[in-house]
């Protein structure tokens, strides 16, 4: 499916390509071949494709005199040179400790939403989530598939700290916070992993397009994990699907 797209100058040496500003795995789909193409292609002069939910930045190693004439080509690639691909997506199941003790928001988002406590786990738990785009912070997760029963406008105030693996709700979105940082969704949850580690080759471990499926373990699961993931004895693999 090949979709209206615009073309902005985005900086000296960036052109912006926006697809249609919306939140679906069909927008998805064809934005992550288009850059599988550009990244693969032999125009060394493009050093870096960035994602988001709905555009793509397309990066240069020198200032682009003709803009005209790149956005030209662009839009030639897109039309004629590639074909959107459902390639096998990776399947992370990720571990969740949905614990009063360590998720400081789940009472009173079950409360305001008028669930119990297990009716969030069962809700959040239960869909494959897509990864859209990775941003925020560095790890930071954006993930689509969010039940419209959990959906809540993020706090009127928001936390000065939340803790790092802490799992939560903003609006109609969940995702995990891989460091302590300040945020203002609703933490329902704590994951034991790390989700970016700047010492490795490859910081983060997930990429766009990945699925994502929450496990929930207890405290008990939860420490554990830790603790081998301190020792480095942890290995999270992902399922093809």
């Amino acid at each position: 499916m090949k979709f209206e797209l615009q073309y902005k100058r985005y900086s000296e040496s960036a052109i912006l390509i926006e697809w249609p500003p919306e939140i679906s795995e069909e927008v998805l789909n064809d934005l992550l071949s288009y850059k599988n193409f550009l990244e693969k292609s032999t125009n060394e002069l493009i050093v870096e494709v960035i994602s988001a939910y709905s555009s793509l930045l397309v990066c240069y190693k020198y200032t682009i005199e003709n803009v005209y004439s790149e956005i030209s080509i662009l839009k030639s690639h897109y039309s004629t040179n590639f074909e959107c691909t459902n390639a096998k997506k990776r399947l992370w199941e990720i571990p969740v400790c949905y614990s009063t003790a360590l998720a400081p928001d789940l009472k009173s988002f079950s409360s305001k939403k008028s669930l119990t406590i297990d009716e969030v786990i069962s809700l959040h738990s239960t869909p494959i989530y897509t990864i859209y785009f990775i941003g925020f912070l560095p790890g930071f997760l954006y993930l689509g598939g969010l039940p419209k029963k959990l959906h809540l406008s993020r706090k009127a105030t928001p936390s000065l700290t939340v803790k790092k693996g802490a799992v939560a709700i903003g609006g109609n979105q969940t995702g995990i916070y891989p460091s302590d940082s300040p945020g203002g969704w609703h933490v329902i949850g704590i994951c034991p992993l790390d989700f970016f580690d700047p010492t490795l080759k490859k910081p983060c471990f997930f990429e766009p397009g990945d699925l994502i499926k929450f496990k929930p373990i207890d405290n008990l699961e939860y420490n554990a994990i830790r603790s081998k993931i301190i020792q480095n004895k942890y290995q999270l693999d992902p399922v093809v699907v």
